[in-house]
């Protein structure tokens, strides 16, 4: 069995380029944390290059940039190749096969604007009403839409103001409402 999965940030934009027949193929890099750090007290990273291809390789370029946080998932490859001093190079990469974009375009769009600071941290501030307090240990909205990025559907605070007020509803005024198991119908 050969599976990979990966969840970090890009290194780098994606470099897209296309065959000769016209397939799209993109070239990446995800910075990945380890789990334990260092003996100086230090988490290190791992840098990992990763291919995608055809279609899904337009659009993961069209919606991320370097700094993105993403999931990819595919295999591992290894090729090798002889360079100009005559050695042989060996390469290890993933070949993905499917991703998720873990940050909404809001998000994306925060990050990009604050790039000038550290721009791995997370910025929830701004266009996100209650990120810290939804309960989400990964410090972002917690709308269920995580990877769609075409609608800007979550916790947006101009979407929310485009929206009618009306008092009679439990949803107004962005409050967070406890259902127990035994209210669902499932």
């Amino acid at each position: 069995m050969n599976r990979v999965v990966l969840v970090g940030r890009l290194a780098r934009d994606v470099e897209l380029r296309y065959t000769q027949s016209g397939t799209a193929v993109g070239s990446f890099s995800i910075a990945v944390d380890r789990r334990r750090t260092n003996q100086n007290g230090e988490r290190e990273t791992d840098f990992i290059n990763a291919t995608i291809w055809a279609k899904a390789a337009e659009n993961f370029a069209n919606f991320v940039s370097k700094g993105s946080r993403v999931a990819i998932e595919g295999r591992l490859q290894t090729s090798s190749y002889q360079n100009q001093q005559g050695q042989t190079v060996y390469r290890t990469e993933v070949i993905v096969e499917n991703f998720d974009l873990l940050e909404t375009r809001a998000e994306s769009e925060a990050r990009k604007a604050n790039a000038g600071g550290n721009q791995y941290q997370g910025n929830n501030q701004g266009n996100f009403q209650s990120a810290p307090a939804n309960g989400n240990p990964f410090g972002t909205p917690n709308d269920n839409n995580t990877g769609n990025v075409y609608s800007g559907a979550g916790n947006n605070s101009s979407n929310a103001s485009q929206a009618p007020a009306n008092n009679n509803t439990p949803f107004s005024g962005g409050q967070e409402i406890d259902i127990a198991d035994d209210d669902l119908p499932f």
